[in-house]
């Protein structure tokens, strides 16, 4: 459960349920990651830590990073066996963060972003040359917004009264186009919750570039 309110400077986690996307998004993330190399994984983004409890029990290494206090806070108390940290996406990573990633993990973070190449400039600098990015997000497609708009549901879907919501919305052509844009090859696709044409998320995954861009 995620919670919201005015006075808050972040997006605030106080419990450590898995959010309700994690059900939906886990077994396509867990089929795109078959195609890692390794089993280093980069959780970016991780909120309260749910997710990276579930890679860690499918047999990957996994650190988290969010920029969200009370998440890492929240995570560090649910799974105190893993690593977590504090780091703003906007910032450059650490050294020993850097070229040690088999794969980097991003879900139903992208979409909060007023900056979203950050998330793949980050992942850029993780990755190992050739390591694989995961990114989910709420998909957005013709016929998706069309019965959206017609069943009156356009405001609740967006979340607009929503502090820290989402403020990106993208297609499977927009987000394409951002992986292309930082070097990354799209690989696969999938989408998660519903049939594809509804989808309530994509999952895309990249392999990224074989020369480290940040060397």
């Amino acid at each position: 459960m995620v919670a919201l309110d005015e006075d808050e400077s972040e997006y605030s986690w106080s419990s450590s349920d898995a959010a309700c996307s994690v059900a939906y998004v886990v077994v396509p993330v867990l089929a795109l990651l078959a195609g890692s190399t390794g089993k280093r994984v980069l959780d970016l983004g991780c909120g309260n830590g749910a997710l990276s409890a579930l890679l860690v029990q499918r047999g990957y290494e996994v650190t988290g990073l969010d920029g969200s206090r009370s998440g890492i806070e929240v995570a560090s108390q649910k799974y105190p066996e893993l690593t977590f940290a504090v780091h703003d996406i906007n910032d450059a990573l650490p050294e020993d963060h850097r070229g040690v990633y088999d794969a980097v993990v991003s879900t139903e973070v992208i979409e909060h972003l007023y900056l979203p190449g950050r998330l793949l400039e980050r992942a850029l600098e993780a990755l190992k040359p050739n390591g694989l990015l995961v990114v989910s997000t709420p998909y957005h497609g013709y016929l998706k917004n069309l019965c959206l708009a017609v069943a009156g549901k356009w405001d609740f879907h967006h979340t607009s009264l929503r502090d820290y919501g989402h403020v990106k919305f993208f297609s499977r052509a927009t987000l394409s186009a951002l992986f292309a844009k930082h070097g990354f090859e799209v690989t696969a696709f999938r989408t998660a919750g519903r049939i594809p044409l509804l989808a309530k998320s994509m999952v895309m995954a990249g392999c990224a570039p074989t020369r480290r861009v940040h060397e």
